[in-house]
């Protein structure tokens, strides 16, 4: 299947196995104490939507939560926005409340299917600035579908362990039809057991949630927002549905709205085999490389060890094995940043050894598992949720299998792991709601988008399009490795989006670090 264009949130997770330590967050101020809470427009309520103004004048109630370090709070919104009078959902809201805030700032790790909630309560000391975190108040949320907002739900995590544990050929019609029967069955019971959400887990319904986040949570006449991956196309929509609302915007790790999801998969494809490579060469120059040789011989003996695994998975100490598909799904994970490279490395000598444990490590971080067997967020379902509504699909075998020869041309290494990702999504119960289409927005307030020149999940050139697509906006390039770039050690992009965010100062287009 496509890729994840993975939450940020994993990436502190990673780190924080790296180092055997739980992320501390350092700084926090406990309510009561001296933050200012954020100033509220008077305006925020007005203007909404015919049939959503109880929605949008809602009273929210904030309450300490986490320890004290942190308020939390939920907003109703329509499951239905043509059924404004219909089921609700609540969504999950929690706020950092900065010491000299000022204002409000949105917050979204990507996915689709990552929590707000858990971005800021985990990570937001270690990936923000002090200056923004003394500037705004910093809401995340989990969106619809997502964990505590009304999670789609399908299977259990005996059912999840054992999902990953099949590995089917769709290269034979008698795989690929195991394939789509296996599918069937998981839709089937995210259909049963997720209720009315199901249907409206979508972008566009995700983007009209936020103006009533920033209605009656964040109660400003704006929206301050920063999006993550993922989050940019949530941005996008948002901004182009709500131009007038739109204050500072900043879309880190862009993706292209215009492009459907077979130019997606093989931008993605692409990008990851760059990444191989650029992750190959680092390991050669370090000392205890379990990689030999030439680059490009080097990565002949990582596509043999998954060909090998394909074959022969991987025994572990758990009991489960580690099959080609987790191995791949382990082995990308740490390529999303190259700070994470010592733990793609080990992981890979276990391997060569003939010992799954590291790799499966990094597979059970990708997929939210816990060590005690749970998993802790339902995003693999979430994800699913929103490509189904959010991106039409050609599930036909010729298109499959031509798509699929594509993908090993532009991905030797991986790109087999990329394809049929159109079984995920033939037997939705429910038709796309959109068509892929350019962003189109005519607000008054320039939106920053930032692009990372080594970004293997949203390639660099997604971001340029996504700004020309903008038209008020400035681009902002990273040169530098791994996916998005604020909050990731280059104090020259930290300080050009504080400039915008915190001292509200015009992004230069064209600006490069």
């Amino acid at each position: 299947m496509r890729r994840p264009v993975t939450p940020v949130r994993k990436l502190s997770v990673l780190l924080a196995a790296l180092a055997a330590a739980l992320l501390v967050l350092t700084g926090c101020v406990p309510f009561g104490g001296s933050a200012t809470q954020p100033s509220s427009d008077a305006d925020a309520t007005k203007g909404a939507p015919a049939g959503l103004e109880r929605f949008y004048s809602q009273a929210v109630s904030w309450s300490s939560c986490e320890g004290g370090k942190f308020e939390c709070a939920t907003v109703s919104v329509p499951i239905d926005y043509a059924n404004p009078s219909g089921d609700t959902a609540q969504l999950a809201l929690i706020r950092l409340t900065g010491r000299k805030a000022k204002g409000t700032l949105l917050v979204n790790p990507g996915g689709p299917g990552g929590s707000g909630y858990d971005m800021v309560k985990d990570s937001a000391q270690t990936m923000f600035t002090g200056r923004l975190l003394d500037s705004y108040s910093i809401i995340g949320f989990d969106p619809r579908g997502v964990k505590r907002s009304a999670p789609v739900t399908c299977v259990g995590p005996a059912e999840q362990d054992a999902r990953r544990q099949v590995s089917d050929d769709y290269s034979t019609p008698a795989g690929l039809e195991a394939a789509f029967a296996r599918q069937k069955q998981l839709i089937d019971a995210c259909t049963a057991n997720s209720g009315p959400i199901l249907a409206h887990t979508d972008t566009v319904s995700a983007a009209k949630d936020m103006d009533i986040i920033r209605a009656a949570a964040a109660r400003q006449n704006q929206l301050d927002y920063l999006g993550y991956s993922y989050g940019t196309f949530l941005g996008a929509t948002y901004a182009g549905l709500f131009p007038d609302r739109v204050g500072r915007m900043v879309l880190d790790g862009a993706l292209d709205p215009a492009l459907g999801s077979t130019e997606i998969t093989r931008g993605q494809a692409k990008a990851f085999e760059t990444a191989v490579h650029t992750y190959v060469r680092s390991c050669l120059g370090q000392s205890g490389c379990p990689l030999t040789g030439p680059e490009d011989a080097a990565v002949e003996q990582i596509r043999a060890l998954i060909s090998s695994v394909a074959a022969h998975p991987l025994p572990t100490g758990s009991g489960r094995v580690v099959n080609a598909t987790d191995f791949v799904n382990g082995f990308i994970l740490p390529l999303y940043n190259d700070s994470n490279y010592p733990a793609l490395t080990a992981a890979l000598k276990g391997a060569l050894r003939g010992d799954g444990n590291g790799m499966l490590r990094l597979a059970d971080i990708a997929a939210d598992r816990e060590q005690d067997g749970t998993y802790s967020s339902n995003s693999t379902f979430a994800f699913m949720a929103y490509n189904c509504l959010d991106y039409p699909v050609d599930a036909s075998t010729t298109a499959m299998r031509t798509e699929a020869e594509q993908l090993a041309q532009d991905s030797p290494t991986l790109g087999a792991y990329f394809a049929y990702g159109a079984v995920n999504c033939r037997d939705w119960p429910y038709k796309p709601v959109r068509t892929p289409a350019p962003a189109h927005y005519t607000g008054a307030s320039p939106i920053l988008v930032v692009g990372t020149t080594g970004d293997p999940a949203t390639p660099v050139e997604w971001a340029g399009n996504l700004r020309n697509e903008l038209g008020n906006a400035a681009l902002l390039t990273w040169q530098g490795e791994g996916h998005t770039a604020y909050g990731r050690g280059s104090t020259c992009v930290d300080n050009t989006v504080d400039s915008y965010l915190v001292d509200k100062k015009a992004p230069a287009d064209g600006a490069r670090c």
